[in-house]
Formats: structure tokens, sequence, C-alpha cells
């Protein structure tokens, strides 16, 4: 747990203990920059490193995407080692990262759904610092096929069939889980879809897997939506005439599922 919060600054932080989190939009500023479709409310990382990390600790991200979470690290300085399977996106970060004295980090072009290359590029970057697991972990799978961010076999946003995304979301974070600290936490963000014109509970199917798999408890099911994200702005109209002429709700949340190591 975060050493930020004593007696006396407790009324004073911004931490967001509610488990509805209404954000009026993405967060700007800095490195972030809203470029890669499906990409991560700044937020979201913060308020979660925040609360369950100190300065200096290890953050572990086993999606690693456009670098919003690492962006965060370095800001709250905590050392970052992330994956990723998409080799462009890694290079895009790095780039935008420059020169980081603040904090150590890395991303590896690594499938994290694999266990023995996970294994290898993880202890590899963690005996390099006289370590042997992280303080923290943080997981924002892609949604589904729902966006392809690249045409490699292995990478998640190329499956459709639910079962086996669900067993290979469910796969990196057993492989992650290995490598953090007990009484740790960790957190999944995921979001639901809609098939063959029926509502499938995806996040719920990926947590539910998580808790049968690993020794862990529940700590907090976190309801989040962002209202200013583009994909939204100028679309509300249509959208809710496409509603009501069928008989479907819109998804306007995300699921923030907090876990405890034990």
């Amino acid at each position: 747990m975060s050493n930020e919060i004593n007696i006396e600054n407790w009324k004073q932080t911004d931490m967001n203990v509610d488990s509805l989190w209404i954000i009026p939009e993405r967060a700007k500023g800095g490195k972030h920059k809203n470029i890669y479709h499906g990409n991560f409310v700044p937020q979201i990382p913060n308020q979660l490193i925040r609360r369950y990390t100190n300065i200096g600790d290890t953050v572990l991200e086993l999606f690693s995407g456009s670098g919003t979470t690492l962006f965060e690290c370095e800001n709250l300085k905590r050392d970052y080692i992330g994956f990723d399977i998409n080799e462009k996106i890694i290079k895009y970060v790095n780039d935008t990262m420059g020169d980081s004295p603040a904090i150590d980090y890395e991303i590896k072009n690594a499938d994290v759904t694999d266990s023995n290359d996970f294994a290898t590029n993880i202890e590899n970057w963690l005996a390099k610092r006289n370590k042997s697991q992280v303080d923290f972990m943080i997981a924002h799978p892609p949604y589904l096929d729902i966006v392809k961010f690249t045409d490699d076999e292995r990478d998640l946003s190329n499956i459709s069939k639910i079962d086996l995304f669900i067993e290979k979301v469910t796969d990196a974070i057993c492989n992650g889980f290995q490598y953090l600290k007990k009484n740790s936490y960790f957190a999944v963000v995921a979001g639901d879809v809609y098939k063959k014109s029926e509502v499938i509970p995806l996040a719920f199917l990926i947590m539910n897997s998580i808790r049968q798999k690993l020794k862990v408890k529940m700590k907090g099911i976190i309801i989040k939506n962002i209202e200013g994200n583009r994909g939204k702005l100028g679309t509300q109209d249509i959208w809710k005439y496409r509603a009501l002429k069928s008989d479907y709700f819109l998804f306007k949340h995300e699921y923030i599922f907090v876990f405890k190591k034990i």
C-alpha cells in the first residue's frame, strides 16, 4: 500500500475510493497523446499506482500499448517493466520517452501468454537490477477482435473466439502473477462485447477465470465511464437513435478489477 496517505493529509487527497469513476475527459499534457485506438485513460493507472505503490517501486504492465502507464510511472517516480507484441508501438513509446533519468524502465517485445518467453525476459530484467519480484501489476488487454493492432497471430486482438481469448488473457495474468510480491496488488481493466446480437460479459468472465486460477482476494470492482473520448464526441445522437430502434443498450463503461495476492 502507498505511504502517501496518512492521518494528516487523507482529507486533502484526490485518490478516488468510490466504486464508480466518472471521468469527464482523458487527461492531457506531458507525453500523453490520444493516438492509439482504445488506449488507456491516464487517470486509471495514476490512481492505482498512487494507491498501491510507493516511490521507487516497480510496476509490471502486461500490455504496454502506447505508453500511458509508463508515462504515469515516470511522473510518479516508479520503475517500469512492460511487454507488448507490437514492435512499432514500442518504438513510438521509446522515442517519446527519450532520455528519462527519473526512472528505470524497459518495454520487452515478447508474448506475455507464452510462459517461457515471458519468464526469460522478465527474469533477465529483474536479475540485472538485483530484484526477483515486482510491486504492482496492471493489465489492459485488447478488446477481443474489435480493433486489430497487428497481423501477428500471437496478438490477442486477432482472437475472435471468446473462450480462447479468456484463456490467453488468463495465461498472461498467471505468468505475471508469479513475479508479483505476496500481499501486493494487481488490476485488470476490461470491457464487455456485443456479439451475434447478444451482450457477452467478457470482463466478468475474465475476472472469474482469474479467481479460479489464482490465490487472490477481490478488493475492488470499479465501474468507469469516460464521457469525452474521441469516439463518442458528436455521435451520441445517432447511437441513441440506433439503440432505440433496436433492443440493446450502449456500452459507456469498463470495469477495473483490483486483486490482492495472498
